[in-house]
């Protein structure tokens, strides 16, 4: 079974935090990635850094512009990871734009992931629809379970195709806007997150945008089944570096 289906049938909410790869430094990686899953993170987001990313607010593209400026690339990135199921066993997820995916080659790209023991991938700019009559055969091949965003104007129609396509969970985005721009939920999140809740999706959802704190993660995972911080993670490297991140999950936790 894929380790993103195992950890979503533990008995708890999801942890699950995303950092930009070759941030702060070029080599920080996989340091990271062991100190948020000795720290009790139980999912990680492993960010591609791309040139024009759509989804992100201010926060994530500056590490994402410092990351391309260290030096990320796709094949850094993988010759980074492929020795890192040495260490780590929570499910490791790499986000990113398909523009990348595309240059590098769709199946060579899932291979890859694949062969380093990635479990799946998030592509903001890729159409569910495009991901169902093109690509997602290949993605099953390598056993890679693609995660889809839903916003609160995402149709019912929708959410039930992108819930019928998918095998692992659904990305909530807290809200119709950028990454790291949203302090708290309101009850119009609320409902909506309600909303979502009442309509059984076979998928589990967890939710993502605005979550910077233990109040907002305990907000979210009243109604998803865990929650993703992003933003408030890289500010925390920014300004204490890669030294002590246990404080930061335990200021979560």
């Amino acid at each position: 079974m894929n380790r993103i289906n195992q950890k979503l049938q533990e008995d708890k909410k999801i942890l699950s935090i995303y950092f930009s790869a070759g941030y702060p430094n070029l080599n920080d990686t996989v340091q990271i990635i062991q100190d948020l899953e000795k720290n009790g993170v139980d999912m990680i987001e492993i960010g591609l850094p791309f040139s024009d990313p759509l989804a992100d607010g201010p926060t994530i593209q500056a590490s994402s512009t410092q990351a391309l400026h260290n030096g990320m690339t796709t094949q850094v990135l993988f010759d980074q990871l492929k020795d890192i199921r040495k260490t780590v066993n929570i499910p490791l997820v790499i986000m990113g734009y398909f523009n990348p995916m595309l240059q590098y080659g769709v199946e060579k790209f899932c291979a890859t992931c694949a062969e380093i023991g990635i479990d799946g991938l998030i592509i903001p700019d890729l159409p569910v629809d495009v991901y169902a009559d093109e690509y997602k055969a290949i993605f099953e091949k390598y056993g890679l379970k693609n995660i889809f965003l839903i916003t609160p104007q995402t149709s019912d129609e929708r959410i039930h195709f992108i819930d019928s396509v998918s095998d692992g969970f659904i990305y909530m985005v807290s809200s119709a806007s950028v990454t790291g721009s949203s302090a708290g939920f309101g009850n119009t999140q609320e409902a909506y997150f309600q909303r979502i809740a009442q309509m059984n999706l076979k998928n589990p959802q967890v939710i993502g945008f605005g979550i910077n704190n233990a109040e907002t993660f305990q907000q979210a995972t009243q109604f998803a089944k865990g929650a993703i911080i992003g933003s408030a993670f890289i500010t925390y490297l920014k300004e204490n570096g890669t030294s002590n991140i246990k404080t930061f999950v335990q200021s979560i936790l």
